[in-house]
């Protein structure tokens, strides 16, 4: 681990690599586990803030998932999450005409209709955010329907926090990313030096 200001930081998302692979997972993350996204409390006002736009990607079982258990629900580990349909997929989930599971505010953003990008827990995948007292902790969730997203970050030899520009910079601002860059490289450098 490393310490960036109050922000403890998993080597692993220094070293490994990741590249979504639509193409293949067909968005599994969105349709698989045990409960839904990680919700902030914030992201629960922009939801409804932004409501009709969303619904307008969603499926009717979707829909009907928000109108029976709400924007969101506490989950097993007493998590605020999105819920569920029928115990399965994201209520936001919808599918593209390829059978790609897709975010209904992600789409509804990108469609110039929102506000609100989506969840920064599903920004930050496959990083999972922890709460330890004083720190936060992100660490780098291993999931085997991420398998093919290891093997294309690999290919593109891009690590995750590379992958995840984007969502690091919206969570904790472009100083904090560029110190993660700055121990990516030195660490770079410490493997060079110690390699025969």
């Amino acid at each position: 681990m490393i310490k960036i200001d109050s922000v403890l930081v998993s080597d692993d998302l220094l070293q490994k690599h990741f590249l979504c692979d639509l193409a293949a997972c067909k968005g599994a993350c969105c349709v698989e586990g045990e409960s839904g996204a990680p919700l902030e409390e914030e992201e629960l006002e922009a939801i409804e803030r932004n409501l009709p736009a969303i619904e307008a990607f969603m499926r009717p079982e979707g829909i009907e998932a928000l109108r029976e258990q709400g924007l969101a629900v506490v989950d097993v580990d007493g998590e605020l999450v999105s819920p569920l349909v029928n115990g399965a997929e994201c209520a936001f989930v919808h599918y593209d005409e390829r059978g790609v599971a897709k975010c209904a505010m992600e789409s509804a953003y990108r469609a110039g209709k929102s506000d609100f990008y989506k969840p920064i827990s599903c920004h930050l995948y496959p990083i999972r955010i922890s709460d330890i007292g004083e720190h936060l902790a992100l660490n780098y969730h291993h999931w085997p329907i991420c398998d093919p997203a290891r093997t294309c970050g690999l290919k593109a030899e891009l690590r995750v926090f590379r992958f995840l520009r984007e969502a690091l910079i919206r969570k904790f601002g472009e100083e904090f990313y560029q110190k993660l860059e700055a121990a990516a490289e030195y660490l770079e450098d410490k493997n060079r030096e110690a390699a025969p």
